[in-house]
Parts: C-alpha cells; structure tokens; sequence
C-alpha cells in the first residue's frame, strides 16, 4: 500500500516519471520530482508503482559542520521562513523545518567563509512573529556576541523580516555584522535563491559592514545581491527574488556573486566602532493604522479606548488624513498616546506644514514621522516607550534618528 512520502514511479504514454508521494485532494497522484516541481496523474490512465518507502529516505541529521583554522566565527541563528523550508508530505505545503546545521550542509560553499555554530530560537513562518519573539532573538543575537562571534547571521521568512530587521536594529547596538536572510522560493525548488542569499550574507557576516542589514537579491537573475539598511528595507513584491528594496535611501553594498566581492554603496558603521548593547525592551500595545477615503475616526478611537499606548497613523501624501479625525488625534494626544504621522506614499517625506489640515493635525499633538517608513515607526514606538519613563522622552526619541531611520533630507533619485 502506498503512503505519503514514499517514493514511486509513474507511467504515462510511454514516459515514467519518479517523484515523492504527496497529497491530493482531487483524487490525482501527485508525486514532487526530483526537478522541484509536483505533477498530477490520473491514476486510471497511468501505472503507478513503489519505488521505496518513505521511511528509506529518511536522511539523518547533519553532523556539526568542520572547523577550519584561520577563518571567522559566525553564528546562525534561524527562526524558519523559506530559506529554511522544504515540502511537508503531510499536507503539501511548504513548511519551516531545517536546523542550521542543515542550512550550512545543504549549502557547502558557506563552509569557505567562515566557520559555523548553530542554534534554532524558533520555528516559525513569519507571519507569526511577535514583539516577545523580536525580544527573544534580541538577547539570543547579543549571547553570541558576547561568545566572541565575528557575526551573526539570522534566517528569517521573508513576509515579515522587515520588521525583524528594525526591531533588532533599535534594540541592538553592535559591533560586528548583523546580517537578516530568507529566500522568496524554498530549497528543494530549482529557481530556489536560497543558496546565493545565504553565502552572500555569510560574506557580509564576515565583513566590516557592523549595523544590522538585510540581504537579499538585488535582481531577478544570480548576479548580486544588496545589503539593505535594517531600517530603510521593503519588501516590494510576493515573490519576485529581488522583492526587497532600500527606501529612501541608497542600499550599504552589493555582494557580487559568485566572486563574493562587496562592494560599498552607501554610509555604514563599521566594525568594533562601538560596544556591545541589548536594550530590548518593547511596548506591544501599539498599532498601525492606514487612513483611506471616508474612514471613519471610529476606527481610530477603538485603539485609544482599548489600552493601547502609542499609534502610528499612515496618512496620505504628506502626511493627511480627513479634518474629523483630528480630533481623535487630540483625544490621543491629551491622554498621552503618541501619534507618529507617516505617508502611504513610502518614497519621499511628511510635511504637515503645507495645508491647512497637515497643521491642524500638528497642533493636535500629531508628531511628524519624516521620511521613516511606517512599519519602521510602528516598531521604534514600541521601543521608545519601552526604554522611556516619560511621553514627552519618548516623542523626543521618535523625532531623532536612532538607527539611519530618518534622515535630514531625502534624496529624490531612491
């Protein structure tokens, strides 16, 4: 009796085709190939037979990758996503399911660069991450740190890890390499681009680039990847492989591949220019709100009477929502919830000074957001608040750059 799982092998017209056993709601044998990709049969026009049961592909654990003498320490902390997927036979789906030790196995060419110490925080897709997750991988980054490593690399889902990046980018302040990576197709796919993402941020882990970055391809095709800001990435697109663009800002590098050269783009801090500090605490009570035409200020109000303590608001264009919401922006204010306006536009800057309600907004303790991105805002509130004893501390935060979240200008050509 066939199981899920077991590899088989499929005869159509005179074509055999093997593959992996997989479900099927449709009453077709699905089977994954060995190319990465399913097909579905009709088993009454098809023969279908047993080539080896599921459990003789079992693969054992990978042993802890081999030293090298001479070369850096990097940690890898990995917390799921697609760059650490593969197929789940129970249901079809692509699941989070590798340790770093099989990040590194299935990926030789990391083993050039550095040597390796692996730990799982977490096993997530990211669409599940939390504020105590963020704190959680905080400390765990600051450990290896202290351990003595040269860099650390976390694999992350692709969904969410912009929020990560800004996240780790407040609470850590870091003498070496931070480097976020995930991958928009997972390991066992052919166009997969896990492999060039991970040994392009093996090398930026082991570079002198000392902030917390993002990197991940930086076109459709294997020619570089870039090395984002952890403040000033986007994702851009569901799953093109160049999905992540720097906003508002130029990205740090470019990791040329295959050579692995860096080549520097932009500002950075470098390595060993400060000392090691984890402040990570973090107020999950705050939210993110886009305006959009004819909402109604009831929708902002239920975070003011629900026990949230901060907001931030993502206007339109400058930075504009509809003249009755500004008093619900009052109403925060005066109970001692920050307001922090951002743009829907992304690109360019706020300016609450131009019309009439931009300045009724400000007068209504609106505090403008500059060029920050609006996720970004949402996750350095939370972190103002947490490291602040007083509201007006905290506002004075969010006006001030902390990690190359805002700047004093904005160029118009990114």
């Amino acid at each position: 009796m066939l199981e899920l799982g077991d590899r088989i092998a499929v005869t159509k017209d005179g074509i055999r085709r093997e593959g992996v056993l997989m479900p099927s709601v449709s009453g077709r044998v699905v089977i994954k190939m060995d190319s990465g990709y399913n097909a579905g049969f009709d088993p009454e026009r098809a023969t279908v037979e047993l080539v080896a049961k599921g459990k003789a592909l079992k693969i054992p654990p990978p042993p802890p990758p081999p030293r090298r003498e001479g070369l850096p320490k990097v940690s890898i902390l990995s917390t799921g996503g697609t760059i650490a997927s593969k197929v789940d036979y129970r249901t079809g789906a692509v699941t989070s399911q590798f340790s770093a030790e099989e990040i590194i196995s299935s990926i030789p060419e990391l083993l050039e660069i550095a040597n390796y110490e692996g730990k799982v925080i977490y096993n997530i897709l990211s669409e599940n991450m939390k504020a105590e997750y963020w704190q959680e991988l905080a400390r765990a980054v600051g450990s290896e740190i202290e351990k003595g490593a040269d860099g650390v690399i976390v694999t992350h889902g692709t969904d969410t890890m912009t929020y990560t990046a800004a996240a780790l980018s407040f609470m850590i302040k870091t003498p070496v390499p931070i480097v976020l990576v995930g991958s928009q197709r997972s390991s066992d796919r052919p166009s997969s681009d896990a492999a060039m993402n991970a040994i392009s941020a093996a090398a930026v882990a082991t570079s002198d680039i000392a902030e917390v970055t993002v990197v991940m391809h930086g076109t459709s095709s294997d020619g570089f990847c870039l090395v984002h800001r952890g403040t000033r990435v986007r994702k851009m697109h569901t799953s093109r492989r160049d999905a992540f663009q720097s906003i508002n800002q130029h990205p740090i590098a470019r990791v040329d591949y295959p050579s692995r050269d860096i080549v520097i783009l932009g500002e950075h801090r470098r390595r060993g220019e400060v000392e090691l500090e984890v402040k990570d605490g973090l107020e999950p009570r705050c939210a993110l709100v886009k305006y959009f035409p004819g909402a109604s200020p009831d929708l902002f109000e239920h975070y003011i009477t629900s026990g949230y303590r901060g907001i931030v608001l993502e206007g339109t264009g400058l930075g504009h929502v509809a003249s009755d919401w500004v008093g619900a922006i009052k109403t925060a204010s005066d109970a001692g919830i920050p307001v922090v306006i951002t743009s829907q536009c992304l690109r360019g800057r706020i300016c609450d000074r131009v019309y009439d309600t931009g300045r009724d907004i400000l007068a209504a303790g609106g505090i403008e957001g500059g060029d920050i991105l609006p996720e970004v805002a949402l996750v350095k509130l939370m972190w103002a608040l947490a490291n602040t004893s007083a509201v007006d501390e905290a506002e004075a935060l969010m006006k001030a750059p902390i990690a190359g979240e805002i700047s004093p200008s904005t160029p118009t050509t990114v």
